[in-house]
């Protein structure tokens, strides 16, 4: 194949689709990026347009291609990665009958309780490695049938967003393993749509796209498609996998016990493992990627959001960017002079999967400031991923060595409190694209049979590394064991101020 290897990876995120191009050393040569909205017309809605996801990234994957310095048929081929918990019901040709609803949407609590107080939830999650929540395809189309949800009553197929997206350009319905692991509706073990899930759902298998492992390539593009991106019609596309999974691959956290610490949006802990892993408390996830190998962790609903929403609550309004913010948050001693945030603005997913988590602040007076409040909120959210981080532990090889990949991963401030609070080092990749990357080494693996997983590794350079401060590790254990006991003494009154919240915002 030659000594210099050129891949592609499009990498389609809850905000934006990313088309970034690596050289054989996994350096990015060019990259774009296209973004599309996110859509609640009522209080637990949260949908998408599926064609103007398809728009950005066929103009991502043409800006990126373009401005690469060569030539788009030297590209040895297209990896794909994509968000999880995605669906889509669409009519026999492949057209969208409903928006992409995304895993915030939470519709379909009712029928996660239902799952969970009827005990039907232990056996599926021992069956999927996916804690039942409404997140996931499982419970949102439980709630579609009992709904009568319209487009489910006359769909013919279901699907993610990548793999309505590679059917639309190839003619081909098919998933790839860690996209499908996801749903709720693949067992973890047989690489299969599961039956039990199948029938708790109300569908069959007939009606879900084929499972393939990560390197299944397609190929050619239709031309319509090709035209838009500007590709050769015989750029051969590999199935790629699901983000979480891909960053893990892209920042080199391949072996038990290299983990992989993301804040974006959201959060998560993840580890690769050998074997199928799941944990009796359901507080992890354990999703396939390969024929061997499986990724377990927990991912958090609530990341750069908090953030966010600090900005717009109690941010100075002359500086509301997410380096002020910081640095306003930095300017407060660790432990934020012992308040607490706990930051579940969005409902839970791991450790609690609870979509009626409330955020709160406990301990404060009228001596504390701003920027008190701000780094309570950040470390708020650090903490809730290192209790993520312990219940991984219980279960999987205790971590050897913390990678951060996300948008965190730019920010020295709180790389340090995750080093710090998680008490062990930081390794801090030179790239941000992790899922990218990961989804382009599939693709190399698909053109190459030759190249390994592993081999990946060594095109991973580090950027830098940051250890645990020894100072400051006593205020934080103090404040991560009083944080760890918040959830538990709060959760009455916020499921109580949940259901009246509900009760306000949603439609009559």
């Amino acid at each position: 194949m030659g000594t210099e290897i050129w891949s592609a990876g499009l990498d389609l995120g809850t905000t934006s689709a990313k088309a970034v191009v690596f050289n054989d050393a996994g350096e990015v040569q060019a990259e774009a990026e296209r973004f599309y909205a996110v859509k609640s017309p009522v209080f637990g809605y949260a949908e998408q347009d599926p064609y103007e996801i398809e728009e950005a990234a066929l103009e991502a994957i043409k800006e990126a291609v373009t401005s690469a310095p060569i030539a788009a048929e030297k590209l040895i081929g297209i990896g794909l990665s994509s968000a999880m918990h995605t669906l889509i019901c669409t009519d026999e040709s492949g057209e969208a009958l409903s928006p992409v609803i995304i895993f915030s949407d939470g519709r379909a609590h009712a029928e996660a309780e239902r799952l969970i107080s009827n005990g039907e939830a232990s056996a599926l999650y021992e069956r999927t490695g996916v804690p039942v929540h409404p997140m996931s395809p499982l419970t949102k189309l439980c709630w579609m049938k009992n709904a009568n949800y319209q487009p489910y009553l006359i769909a013919e197929r279901f699907c993610s967003i990548k793999d309505w997206l590679l059917y639309r350009w190839f003619g081909e319905f098919v998933v790839d393993y860690g996209t499908a692991s996801a749903s709720g509706l693949f067992n973890m073990q047989t690489l299969q749509w599961d039956e039990l899930a199948l029938e708790t759902a109300g569908i069959k298998a007939e009606q879900l796209a084929r499972p393939v492992p990560p390197t299944y390539t397609l190929g050619p593009w239709h031309t319509k498609a090709a035209e838009r991106t500007g590709l050769p019609v015989e750029t051969p596309v590999a199935a790629g996998g699901a983000d979480g999974a891909l960053a893990n691959i892209g920042i080199g956290a391949l072996q038990p016990g290299e983990t992989a610490v993301t804040i974006g949006t959201s959060g998560a802990v993840r580890q690769l493992t050998n074997t199928p892993q799941t944990d009796e408390a359901q507080a992890t996830f354990c999703y396939a990627v390969t024929e061997e190998l499986w990724l377990i962790g927990g991912g958090t609903n609530n990341g750069g959001n908090v953030l966010d929403w600090l900005s717009r609550t109690i941010g100075d309004q002359h500086e509301q960017d997410a380096a002020a913010l910081l640095s306003a948050a930095a300017s407060s001693t660790p432990g934020a002079n012992h308040l607490l945030c706990l930051p579940l603005l969005h409902g839970e997913r791991a450790p609690y999967w609870d979509v009626k988590a409330r955020g709160s602040f406990v301990g404060l007076t009228n001596n504390h400031s701003t920027a008190d409040m701000l780094r309570a909120g950040v470390e708020g959210v650090v903490y809730n991923l290192a209790h993520v981080h312990e219940a991984l532990n219980k279960h999987g090889v205790p971590t050897s060595a913390i990678y951060a990949n996300g948008g965190f991963a730019q920010s020295p401030f709180w790389l340090q409190l995750v080093a710090d609070i998680f008490e062990q080092p930081v390794e801090v990749p030179v790239s941000h694209q992790s899922a990218a990357w990961g989804a382009a080494w599939f693709a190399r693996m698909a053109a190459d049979p030759k190249e390994k997983l592993v081999n990946i590794k060594a095109r991973v350079p580090m950027e830098k590394r940051l250890n645990s401060r020894g100072a400051d590790r006593s205020a934080y254990r103090s404040a991560y064991q009083s944080y760890r006991r918040l959830y538990e003494a709060l959760q009455p009154v916020m499921h109580a101020l949940s259901e009246q919240q509900s009760a306000i915002e949603s439609p009559e």
